[in-house]
This record gives structure tokens, C-alpha cells and sequence, in this order.
């Protein structure tokens, strides 16, 4: 079992950058155009709980499950660049609970910026109460082999790993409940995960 790294996350990042041929954009621009592209989409199969301190790793990550996943990811930002998230008001809250019930599955980036977050707690215990089980903690660490505590509450979601399958060398992504249960990222995005028990 591997974390994804930071430094994944910059190299997908910069992929993002080179594929849109705008390396001197910041990343939250290079995110903002997205929302040309999917202004007009109804549903999604991931809402990405972020920081906005975290662009750039924000950037990787959707640029990771896009790519490698095909998964349409909802970033707030991005999708409505109206919302102002640096204060919590009755708007940006409905805005985000509609958008939270257009989306399949909630992942919630753990970085160091994740505990000063005012929103991503509610997002967090909005989306469990909405569609229980479709809740998984996503750790962004410096090193794949770190170990990963995080806050006491997200301890009680499955994490978001990468590992190759038992006696396999296909490497895929999966959530995991630690010792209990698994399904990989695919079958968990489209909002009813099978869950395979570990024996």
C-alpha cells in the first residue's frame, strides 16, 4: 500500500500546464478555464473537498483522476468561479450542497493545509449524511511510504491508496478501509463502491 505524493501531484500539475501550452499561467487560471468546458455538466462522479491554499495540488489531482480515471471531478472553483469560499454564507452553501447531490462520490484531499479549512469539515459531514459510504479520505503525503493519521474525525473513512493487486503487477487505486474492506477508485466513483472483504 502507497500514498500518492506531492510530487506526483506537481508532475501531473505540470503535464496540465504543457498539455494547455500556458506553462506561464498560475494554477488557479489554468483551473478556471476548465469551467468552459464543463459549465454546462449535470452530474459528476467526483466532488474534490480541497483547500484553496492547495491550487496546485488541486490541479494534479483532477489532472490524475481525469487522466488516468476518465472521472468528470467537480472543483468549486472552478466549475462556479462566482463562489467566494474565503467567507461561509448561506449562498456558497447552497450552491455547494446542490453541487454535492450532482456528484457520485466525495474525496477529500488531506494535505497540511486540509486542517485550517473552514469548509472542508461541512463539505465532509454534508456528503456523509447525503449519500452515506461514498466518503473516502484522499492523502497527498511527501513520501508514498509515510504513514498517514490525519485529524481524528477522518479517521473514520476509508483512504484513498495505490497498490498492485495480490499476486499481481498491475498497479491500480483504491479505497480501503484498513485490514476490513476494499474496492478500487473506479467502482467507488460511481457512488455504490463493491466492497471486497479483506480474508
Amino acid at each position: 500500500m502507497a500514498y500518492f505524493t506531492k510530487a506526483e501531484a506537481r508532475a501531473a500539475a505540470a503535464r496540465a500546464r504543457k498539455k494547455v501550452n500556458n506553462t506561464g499561467k498560475a494554477f488557479d487560471r489554468i483551473l478556471k478555464e476548465d469551467f468552459i468546458a464543463t459549465a454546462s455538466q449535470e452530474s459528476f462522479d467526483v466532488f474534490l473537498c480541497h483547500s484553496i491554499d492547495d491550487a496546485e495540488l488541486v490541479l494534479g489531482v483532477k489532472t490524475i483522476l481525469e487522466e488516468n480515471f476518465s472521472l468528470k471531478v467537480y472543483v468549486d472553483w472552478v466549475e462556479d468561479p462566482k463562489l467566494d469560499r474565503r467567507f461561509v454564507s448561506k449562498d456558497t452553501a447552497r450552491v455547494l450542497r446542490q453541487r454535492m447531490k450532482q456528484c457520485r462520490s466525495l474525496l477529500y484531499l488531506a494535505t497540511d493545509n486540509a486542517t485550517t479549512s473552514k469548509w472542508m469539515p461541512w463539505e465532509l459531514g454534508f456528503f456523509d449524511g447525503h449519500k452515506p459510504g461514498c466518503v473516502a479520505i484522499f492523502p497527498v503525503l511527501d513520501s508514498a511510504d509515510q504513514s498517514f493519521q490525519g485529524q481524528e474525525y477522518i479517521g473514520i473513512y476509508p483512504q484513498v491508496t495505490k497498490d498492485t493487486y495480490m499476486g499481481g503487477v498491475k498497479v491500480d487505486i483504491f479505497v480501503e478501509e484498513k485490514g476490513v474492506q476494499w474496492s478500487t477508485l473506479r467502482e467507488f466513483s460511481q457512488g455504490n463502491p463493491q466492497y471486497k472483504k479483506y480474508s
